[in-house]
């Protein structure tokens, strides 16, 4: 069992690389096949919706099939291939569709992981352990700072891609050699088996959705892609200087996910923890758009850093809607959750691209540019935080 989760853990650092590698791949491509930072910013969030739709029938096969085989399928058929595809690509729509069909094979991870943790491992221990999940596996994060410019001087970027691609097919067949499926639910004869429509019943986890929806979108979308042009553009840095910047939110997001995990030891309420932790996040995100971060490089990264930590109480999010679901909906239940909070990032992603391309569009200067993108991640943060405050019911 305890290999199984050892893989898991390492797919699911492989999942966090692919979602955060476009912010240092981002300006050797812009110079190479001429993707701006509007269009990685694009290739991100097709990533994040693949992903997102992804999940409904992951959830399906998670509850009704072996979820290490649904694993290993897909992220041998969909990571392994985008990354192949996305080596060969010769501008935006190759970058776009290799982008999409790795989003399709990272789908399974993580939900494989939780579904395990919460059909085996003790109520107590589900935040703890995911959190840990999240923490150790975030460091894939970390392999797409300065590791991979490390890796993009010895193998240049394509080849870099190819051995990813050979690095993802070996992952994929150690998940269906190492992982042990949970025992199956016995179904009772007493009624109908409980479906999506069942789940969609439960109105407690309409506001919880919401929070899931604009929680992580700060913190994924700045790291997966924007930092990247920001301190490229605004404060021309170099693609190892870039690396660095990025290494440093990667760390923050890390300590955050293994923070959040088990801080409802401490405080007795997932709401206040997840409603805490989103107003803090405000704070940073709020001092970009106001232009904090354009005069020295150093508070740039700081409050990069202080808004991936905070936005990293994705493990509390879970907990809270966990507590609402049925054993028989646990695998839809939670891959429902997380299609809201990685949708989140996606369409994030592609607003915020669209606002960066307009604004662009009327000459304005580049860190007027990149402020219309962090306004854009504090107001829609602001909205989800209100509904979450006042709608959400706290079961502790």
């Amino acid at each position: 069992m305890v290999k199984g989760i050892v893989w898991l853990v390492l797919a699911y650092g492989l999942s966090q690389f692919y979602r955060a590698c476009l912010a240092v791949f981002g300006p050797i491509l812009k110079s190479e096949i001429g993707l701006g930072p509007e269009d990685t910013s694009m290739a991100l969030g097709l990533w994040f919706l693949t992903f997102a739709a992804m999940q409904i029938p992951v959830g399906w096969l998670l509850d009704h099939h072996s979820p290490k085989a649904t694993a290993m399928v897909l992220l041998s058929f969909g990571g392994g291939l985008g990354a192949i595809v996305f080596a060969m690509a010769q501008g935006p729509l190759g970058v776009n569709v290799a982008m999409m069909l790795i989003g399709i094979g990272c789908s399974p991870v993580l939900m494989t992981s939780l579904y395990i943790i919460a059909r085996t491992a003790p109520p107590a221990r589900f935040g703890t352990l995911t959190g840990l999940v999240l923490g150790i596996g975030s460091l894939g994060n970390v392999a797409a700072a300065t590791p991979l410019t490390w890796s993009m001087e010895l193998l240049g970027w394509r080849g870099t891609l190819l051995a990813l691609a050979a690095l993802t097919l070996l992952i994929a067949g150690a998940l269906y050699r190492f992982v042990e499926d949970p025992p199956r639910l016995a179904h009772t004869a007493e009624g109908p088996r409980k479906g999506m429509r069942d789940l969609l019943k439960l109105r407690a986890l309409y506001p919880i959705l919401l929070i899931a929806l604009v929680a992580y979108a700060p913190g994924g979308g700045l790291r997966g892609s924007w930092i990247g042009g920001y301190l490229s553009d605004v404060h021309g840095l170099s693609s190892a200087q870039v690396g660095t910047g990025t290494l440093v939110m990667a760390f923050a997001m890390i300590i955050g996910s293994l923070a959040f995990g088990p801080v409802d030891r401490l405080i007795k309420s997932h709401k206040w923890i997840v409603g805490g932790s989103a107003a803090l996040t405000l704070v940073p995100l709020a001092m970009l758009w106001r232009g904090f971060g354009d005069a020295k490089v150093t508070a740039a990264i700081v409050l990069f850093a202080l808004v991936g930590f905070f936005s990293s109480n994705y493990p509390q999010i879970m907990n809270h809607g966990r507590t609402l679901l049925p054993p028989e909906l646990v695998g839809r239940g939670v891959t429902l959750i997380n299609l809201f909070s990685i949708g989140g990032v996606g369409l994030s992603q592609i607003v915020s691209a669209r606002l960066f391309a307009a604004q662009m569009g009327a000459e304005s200067a580049m860190v007027t540019s990149y402020s219309v993108v962090f306004g854009f991640f504090s107001i829609t943060l602001v909205l989800g935080l209100v509904v979450y405050a006042f709608g959400a019911r706290d079961p502790r």
